[in-house]
């Protein structure tokens, strides 16, 4: 947060204070009002307009097509409801503060956001508290959730931690709950073959759930990024996994379930990738085990893809029969093509395979030195989110990297 933080950074870091994720009332009222003028409502008592909400489902239940006078009423509910936490609410100071410890904010249009966000809509979070080394918004833009049972089999965690460790050597980011079982075999997979892990918690970051995961999570932040819609020091209940599962689905390019009942966390989590219309993959067992029993059902009736190696995950989030079905290689704006690892040093692709905004960006760079990313939308006439994300993408495809005055070409 570099010393200061602005009135809208603040406003969202204090809305995960009041109120739980997927509010989506709440998220209506940000895409209207903004995050400053919304706490401000909900500081000072005064109630915000409800154009653009009436006659549609503010959550919680509530139906869609509410009436003006509903929606009143759905409004006054949330204020109250979100003003019961105006105590918690901590000072801009305090928040700045949590930098120190190693934490910090990431708010829709930082380059740290994923904007794959987006697709949950109604649902998505409105700012994100990480601990740890790895860029969020890069990692997940190649990635694959693992998840599955906490009680899981010697053969699921065997899996989980095999399969993880060979799609982190191949460059691709893990990410899970932190959860027993299946998740840390999966975390732990991914930190063996000096992958990039990313744990997706239903608590605060600073706050060690499972207890027994203290050292694991260190070690993931030491090599990839702990992820909360909660704020620091908030603890987890029931509730709270299910709403996480959403953000797992989300993050990632596609789900692979291991071993799971009807029934479970990990069902809920590949039920979010269906409908995200994500990559959905599980992993066959005994037709006796009642933990294959969530799998099956993913094969049988959600159209998941059976899976029995680390290989087949990689060829199915990486399909890379464009050139070979004769179809133009050249790229739609905004989409990054999809081709094997490249070698240490060379970018996966041939730089005349960018699309025009790609390249645009890719021009603006400077020769020598870095660059930061408004500059670089300035000399390339973009917008700087829609520059922010072309940079991670051409940084997907080894074209640029980070540094410490923003981004540079990667050389060779």
């Amino acid at each position: 947060m570099n010393g200061k933080i602005t009135d809208e950074a603040y406003a969202r870091a204090a809305l995960t204070y009041l109120a739980e994720p997927a509010d989506r009332l709440l998220v209506r009222l940000l895409r209207v009002h903004g995050a400053a003028v919304t706490l401000d409502s909900i500081k000072s008592g005064r109630t915000l307009g409800i154009v653009g909400i009436a006659g549609e489902a503010p959550g919680h239940g509530a139906g869609p097509g509410l009436p003006r006078g509903k929606a009143s009423e759905a409004m006054k509910a949330a204020m109250d409801r979100w003003r019961t936490r105006l105590p918690e609410l901590p000072a801009p100071e305090e928040v700045l503060a949590f930098g120190e410890t190693g934490i910090r904010l990431v708010c829709p249009g930082d380059p740290e956001w994923p904007g794959q966000l987006a697709d949950l809509a109604d649902d998505q979070p409105y700012a994100l508290w990480l601990r740890g080394s790895a860029d969020l918004r890069f990692n997940c833009l190649r990635s694959v959730a693992i998840v599955g049972s906490r009680a899981a089999s010697a053969y699921g965690s065997y899996v989980a931690s095999e399969f993880a460790a060979s799609v982190a050597a191949r460059g691709l980011a893990v990410v899970s709950g932190g959860a027993f079982g299946i998740d840390a075999a999966a975390h732990r997979g991914a930190l063996a073959a000096d992958g990039i892990t990313i744990a997706v918690l239903a608590c605060g970051v600073n706050v060690p759930y499972p207890t027994a995961h203290a050292e694991l999570f260190d070690a993931i932040t030491a090599q990839g990024a702990l992820v909360s819609e909660w704020p620091p020091g908030r603890h987890v209940s029931r509730l709270r996994f299910l709403i996480r599962n959403r953000m797992i689905a989300a993050l990632a390019t596609g789900t692979l379930v291991v071993e799971a009942g009807q029934r479970s966390g990990a069902v809920n989590t590949a039920r979010h990738a269906r409908d995200l219309r994500r990559r959905l993959m599980a992993v066959p067992g005994p037709i006796t085990s009642d933990l294959s029993a969530g799998c099956h059902q993913l094969i049988r009736e959600w159209q998941g893809t059976l899976v029995t190696t680390a290989a087949e995950v990689i060829e199915h989030l990486s399909p890379v029969g464009q050139h070979e079905l004769g179809e133009s290689p050249r790229a739609e704006p905004g989409t990054v093509l999809q081709l094997p690892r490249r070698s240490e040093g060379l970018p996966l692709f041939p730089r005349d395979l960018l699309d025009l905004e790609s390249a645009r960006v890719l021009d603006a760079m400077p020769r020598r030195g870095g660059m930061g990313t408004v500059r670089v939308a300035q000399r390339a006439g973009l917008a700087p989110a829609a520059t922010a994300t072309l940079l991670g993408q051409l940084a997907t495809g080894g074209f640029v990297e980070r540094c410490d005055d923003g981004w540079r070409l990667r050389r060779p």
